[in-house]
Parts: structure tokens; C-alpha cells; sequence
């Protein structure tokens, strides 16, 4: 099997990690709605490069609480600064947009916001509740901030009673402060075996290509299975500027696979593994 990786460039991409543009009558039904309803979709604020094959299936991550994050890890293209207000209309739009596009399955998603006193844990709750009373039968997924480790907080998710909550770790243990603003390994940890304990579906995901070892990428896995992560996502980092952190290495698809067999051989109810993969790809599979 080949593992060996490549030279980084994040100016040139190797030819596995080329982009299809959105495109198609429901990509334009899709982006037509979010434009018109002025709504946040972490598939445009963090560039994910599936949200042509996202839009196209009529599928989208909507992101709450704004568009600008009180947080600026080095990894992450959504806006830094003091965000506006919460729009209690972002909740009716979204509610009335899933409705709109027939959607089956919904990832939620939403910025850091340090700034509010509960950070926007309450706003969550009234998303995930107004979703299951106006789309019932709709499946969801939110992938939640840390709440600065409150479970208090944390609770006021799980109390709503979505089919998967997910909390990223993002990357292993020694390359996290590097990466993250505030957030550590040990916190994003204790958040997932909450979740889990709780007996909602739990999930994390992690970047490759920060200069992370393969001894660390299996341990961070053997951190998350002994935290009670049933689901894990691992993709390519890409860095989106130059003044983002930078690329270490492009891991090839080959590699993407073995680490694939790895998680699955350790316990995972799922593991999407591939350049491309990011935190919600294929996340309607996750539920079941």
C-alpha cells in the first residue's frame, strides 16, 4: 500500500483533492434559499470542498448564533470578531428552509460565542427543538462548541434530544495549542464522553496534513473510543490563506484508507476517512 505523502503547496492541489464547483437545479434551489433568506452555511464560511455534492444531493450544514466567531484558531476560514446580536429569525428561517427543500436529514452547526452568558447554549436548545416540532421526522445532527467545558451547558443540547451531537477535536494532542484558540484536547474529550454517557450517538472528527505522527493519529483514536465516540470523521487539512496554519503534507488517498481500517478495527460504529471528508460528509449514514 502506498503511504508516502506529498510535498505540500496549498496553492497546488494533488490531482485527489481537485474541486468540483456546485452546480444543477438543486445546488441553485439551495444557494437561491440561503441567499434569500440570508442564512449561515458552514459549507461557504469554511470553504468545505463537498458542498457541490451537498448541494447538489439538497443538502447543507446551517450554521447558528452568526457568522463571525468570538474564537480564531489557525485552522478555521469563518470570520473572527464581535459578533452581532442572536437573530431569533435565523431559528424560523432555517426551520422554514428544511421544510422548503424537502430535506431529510439536517446538520446543524453554529460559531463559538464566548460573548453571551450561557454561550448561546439556550439559543441551541431553541433550535433543535423548534426543527423536531415543525420537521417531524426530519433526522439531525449538531455539532456543537465546547461551552468552555460547562456540561451544564452541554446538558441543555442533549435535553433536546438530537439523533447525533458531535464535538470536533480537530487534530492530536501535542499540535492542539498550536492549532486552537481556548479549546484543549482534554476539554473537547470530557465533552464527547458526555455526550456519550448521556446515550446519544457520539461523534468526532480530526484534520490531517498538520505534521501530526501516525502513533499520534492512533492514539488520538484510542482517546476517543475510551471516551465513548462511537463515529469518527478524518480529511485533509487544507490551509485556506497563507496566513492560516500552515500545510505540513498532503496525505494520499491510499493512507486515508488504512486509517479508515484502523478506526473500524478499534470499535467505531462508523469512520469516514478520505481527503475530502469533512465533518458532516455523509452524515445522514451516521444516525442509523
Amino acid at each position: 500500500m502506498n503511504t508516502e505523502n506529498v510535498k505540500p503547496d496549498f496553492r497546488r492541489k494533488p490531482d485527489w483533492l481537485k474541486i468540483k464547483l456546485p452546480r444543477g437545479f438543486k445546488t441553485s434551489q439551495v444557494v437561491g434559499l440561503l441567499n434569500e433568506k440570508h442564512l449561515h452555511t458552514i459549507c461557504s464560511s469554511g470553504m468545505c470542498p463537498n458542498r457541490g455534492e451537498c448541494w447538489g444531493n439538497g443538502t447543507a450544514t446551517f450554521m447558528i448564533g452568526g457568522n463571525i466567531c468570538t474564537r480564531n484558531c489557525r485552522f478555521c476560514n469563518v470570520v473572527t470578531g464581535r459578533p452581532e446580536p442572536l437573530d431569533e429569525r435565523e431559528i424560523e428561517d432555517i426551520v422554514n428552509s428544511v421544510r422548503q427543500l424537502k430535506l431529510k436529514h439536517v446538520v446543524i452547526t453554529s460559531v463559538d460565542r464566548d460573548d453571551l452568558p450561557d454561550l448561546g447554549a439556550s439559543h441551541w436548545a431553541r433550535m433543535i427543538r423548534r426543527l423536531k416540532e415543525e420537521c417531524p421526522g426530519v433526522t439531525m445532527e449538531v455539532l456543537i462548541p465546547d461551552f468552555k467545558g460547562r456540561m451544564d451547558l452541554v446538558d441543555m443540547v442533549i435535553a433536546e434530544g438530537p439523533d447525533v451531537i458531535s464535538h470536533n477535536l480537530e487534530t492530536v494532542r501535542r499540535l492542539t495549542p498550536e492549532v486552537r484558540t481556548f479549546a484543549t484536547y482534554d476539554m473537547s474529550l470530557d465533552v464527547i464522553r458526555h455526550i456519550a454517557q448521556s446515550g446519544i450517538r457520539s461523534k468526532s472528527g480530526i484534520m490531517l496534513g498538520l505534521g501530526e505522527r501516525e502513533d499520534e493519529i492512533i492514539q488520538t483514536m484510542d482517546d476517543l473510543r475510551e471516551a465513548g465516540c462511537e463515529v469518527m470523521t478524518i480529511g485533509q487539512y487544507l490551509q485556506p490563506t497563507k496566513s492560516h496554519y500552515p500545510l505540513q503534507a498532503y496525505i494520499t488517498p491510499e493512507k486515508f484508507a488504512e486509517y479508515g481500517e484502523i478506526g473500524r478495527g478499534k470499535g467505531f460504529r462508523h469512520v469516514e476517512s478520505a481527503p475530502m471528508v469533512r465533518s458532516s460528509y455523509h452524515a445522514e449514514k451516521h444516525v442509523h
